[in-house]
């Protein structure tokens, strides 16, 4: 089984309200320091940040999921829009958590019964490589410079 390497970057620097943050893609160049922060997370600041990320990345991954299926099947899409709307719960005693993900998608494929096409959303909802990943163990290597 080939691993295929993603890689993103992220510093940050100062204190949590104050302080200021950078996410980076090197390996595509899309993001170069893109700005986050506390205001960016919590407030409505623009820049971006990690739950948005998040929320963008479940968004293209399970359109692409579900465009797979239905072709595989021999569908013929001609459009899938998602909307992938995190929820981030900040008034938790143990602090900022996401607490779910709700998917909306709406697509045009000509020929498709509704009960069919829900079959397929459920799969790819199911099935998408983000969806997954969301429950995948984490390790860490952590250390002192």
């Amino acid at each position: 089984m080939a691993t295929l390497p993603r890689t993103a970057t992220a510093f940050w620097e100062g204190a949590l309200k104050t302080g200021r943050g950078g996410i980076s893609t090197p390996q595509s160049g899309v993001f170069a320091e893109q700005r986050f922060g506390f205001g960016t997370r919590f407030g409505d600041e623009k820049g971006t940040n990690p739950e948005e990320l998040i929320a963008a990345a479940h968004a293209g991954c399970y359109s692409m999921a579900l465009g797979f299926m239905l072709e595989t099947a021999g569908h013929v899409v001609t459009r899938i829009d998602t909307e992938a709307k995190l929820a981030l719960s900040v008034g938790e005693a143990s602090g900022p958590a996401i607490t779910g993900i709700a998917l909306t998608v709406r697509a045009t494929v000509p020929g498709l019964d509704a009960a069919s096409f829900a079959e397929f959303a459920n799969n790819a909802k199911a099935n998408c490589v983000v969806s997954k990943a969301l429950s995948v163990p984490i390790t860490l290597d952590a250390a002192l410079r």
